[in-house]
């Protein structure tokens, strides 16, 4: 099955067990992807992770449940995943915006619609990448734990912070993501690994393989990366991801580029 058929089964899956167990790891086997990638093509795709669809679309059926009436709320917070009233309490009022014990048959409250995967799935990408065949390499580089719900925001800060250091051990080659659980992964900003490894750094290296490029330039770095996830990758057919990592490379100049681990669909 390719990804774009594996997307509709998970939408219907998560929709299928909103009031049962749904994790992350369920959630991706069913689009046949690692959960590190599955959240990353969800959100991208989606513009929401898959914690925040799941959650809203759960506060959306428990409104549902508690405006039509004889609903008891501790009832529709165990439905919905929340082990005690107070926090599907707090959760209820941020989403809607009124406690649930307030709720009755006029309450203005909030509904998330359920994705259509038609709409989301655009089919054949129009980008810009080349499928280039490397050996096996090596990079050294400063590590920190990210979470991939923050990590658009929180990568740039820290480049920005240790690029600012003029005594800082690595020049800044690459990015390089790793998947931990799906969710939090380490980043490495990083260099070609060449026989030292300076203090507070580490290597990470990479088996000879296929890797999909993509060029852009710092500006539209993010942009290129989530059209990566969303638009390329689901409209595949050819290749499929062989890694759960991926990195950004960067030059003295404005260009960069993405690589993505493929491998071709046997």
């Amino acid at each position: 099955m390719d990804i774009a058929g594996g997307i509709r089964k998970a939408l219907a899956y998560i929709e299928a067990n909103l009031d049962g167990e749904l994790s992350v790891e369920d959630i991706a086997s069913k689009a046949y992807l690692s959960a590190y990638h599955f959240q990353r093509v969800f959100s991208a795709m989606c513009g929401h992770t898959v914690g925040e669809y799941v959650r809203a679309r759960r506060l959306s059926l428990a409104a549902i449940e508690l405006k039509s009436g004889g609903a008891k709320v501790i009832d529709v917070a165990v439905k919905y995943g929340y082990s005690s009233p107070d926090g599907f309490a707090r959760a209820f009022a941020k989403f809607h915006g009124v406690l649930p014990s307030a709720v009755d048959a006029s309450a203005e409250l909030r509904y998330f619609e359920p994705l259509d995967p038609a709409k989301l799935l655009k089919g054949e990408s129009d980008m810009e990448f080349r499928i280039v065949h490397k050996a096996a390499f090596t990079v050294v580089g400063m590590k920190r734990r990210f979470s991939s719900e923050t990590s658009y925001q929180e990568i740039p800060a820290w480049w920005d912070e240790v690029m600012a250091n003029e005594k800082r051990p690595i020049a800044g080659e690459f990015g390089v993501c790793l998947d931990l659980d799906g969710i939090i992964f380490d980043y490495l900003i990083a260099d070609s690994y060449r026989q030292e490894i300076p203090d507070g750094c580490e290597t990470v290296s990479f088996e000879e393989g296929d890797w999909a490029v993509f060029p852009c330039r710092m500006s539209t770095l993010q942009d290129t990366n989530t059209r990566m996830w969303s638009e390329w990758l689901p409209s595949q057919r050819e290749y499929r991801l062989r890694a759960n990592c991926n990195i950004e490379r960067y030059s003295m100049s404005d260009c960069c580029e993405l690589w993505l681990p493929v491998e071709k669909v046997r």
